[in-house]
């Protein structure tokens, strides 16, 4: 699975069941509280491999019944970002789901900033010299996160 799997035709399906049946296990596994709120929320980011804001998930969410009061998405959204199954994206104000949970990664976000497409990509290369740089200057990073604006192959055409 290519790592910019929102540029390139993919069984979305097959990504979306990975990520979930991922978020399950570690839920079993590590004592997750993994709630119907949480995981409909995770489900919600992944139906398109786009970033959204926590509005567009509380309104969502408050579709399905889960309630309609701000602090409902953003417990949601902040469980999965600390639990590493979605990322905040700063440059957008909103939150993607995580491609690859089972890695501890960089990521490198694409942004097209046409038709607001987010891909993922693992970057350890990125990583690396973030963590090589900051170990020179004494520096501790707890978070590596970069974000690339540009157009995807789609809107380049």
């Amino acid at each position: 699975m290519p790592d910019q799997i929102a540029f390139h035709s993919h069984d979305h399906a097959c990504c979306t069941g990975d990520v979930l049946g991922y978020a399950d296990q570690c839920a079993r596994d590590d004592g997750l509280r993994l709630t119907p709120v949480r995981r409909r929320a995770l489900e919600i980011l992944l139906e398109n491999h786009r970033a959204m804001g926590a509005y567009d998930v509380l309104e969502r969410l408050a579709q399905d019944g889960f309630g309609d009061q701000p602090p409902v998405a953003y417990r949601a959204l902040d469980f999965l970002v600390e639990s590493g199954f979605a990322h905040k994206i700063r440059r957008l104000n909103a939150y993607a789901a995580c491609m690859h949970p089972e890695t501890d990664h960089a990521p490198v976000f694409m942004i097209c900033r046409s038709c607001d497409a987010v891909a993922e990509a693992v970057a350890q290369d990125v990583r690396a010299a973030v963590q090589q740089v900051a170990m020179v200057a004494g520096f501790v990073v707890e978070r590596v996160n970069v974000e690339v604006m540009g157009l995807c192959p789609r809107c380049v055409e």
